[in-house]
C-alpha cells in the first residue's frame, strides 16, 4: 500500500502547485482583476487537497526510506525540506495574502512584488519535486542515468 500512495500522492502534489502557477500566470496575462481574485481564492481553497498529498507524500517517503540512507534518499530528504520551508514561509502566507489583496481590488506594487516572489518560489518548488520524483525513479530502477 505504502509503495502505491507515495507516487500517487507525490503526482498530485506537483500537478497541483504547477496548476495554481499556470493558473496564476494565466489568468495575470489575459485575465479581468476579478478572475484574478477567483483564482487566488481558489489557490486558497486548493490548499485543502495540497497538504494532505504533500503529508502523505512525505510520509510514505520517509516510511519507505525507513533503514536505508543512499545518497538519493539523502538528496530526497534535503530537498523535502527546502520544498516544506519553502511552502510553509513563503507560498502560503503569499497565497493568503495576495487573495486579500485582490479581493479588495489592491492590485498594487506591493501585489505584484509579492505575486513575482510567490512565482518565483513555486516554479523552484516544482523544480524541486520534480528531481525528487527523478531520483525516486531512479531509485525503483525505472530510471538510470546513462554511461558516459
Amino acid at each position: 500500500m505504502l509503495k502505491m500512495i507515495h507516487p500517487v500522492a507525490g503526482m498530485l502534489a506537483i500537478l497541483t502547485i504547477a496548476a495554481f502557477w499556470m493558473s496564476t500566470v494565466l489568468a495575470e496575462l489575459f485575465a479581468s482583476h476579478a478572475t484574478v481574485a477567483v483564482v487566488k481564492a481558489a489557490i486558497c481553497w486548493g490548499f485543502t487537497l495540497l497538504v494532505p498529498a504533500l503529508a502523505a507524500t512525505g510520509g510514505s517517503g520517509f516510511a519507505s526510506a525507513r533503514g536505508r540512507r543512499p545518497m538519493l534518499v539523502d538528496a530526497k530528504i534535503r530537498r523535502t525540506q527546502l520544498i516544506a520551508a519553502n511552502g510553509i514561509l513563503v507560498l502560503m502566507p503569499a497565497a493568503f495574502f495576495l487573495a486579500a489583496k485582490a479581493k479588495g481590488g489592491e492590485f498594487d506594487a506591493v501585489f505584484y512584488s509579492v505575486q513575482a516572489l510567490e512565482l518565483f518560489a513555486g516554479a523552484a518548488n516544482i523544480a524541486l519535486l520534480g528531481l525528487n520524483m527523478r531520483d525516486g525513479l531512479r531509485m525503483k530502477g525505472r530510471f538510470r542515468r546513462r554511461p558516459a
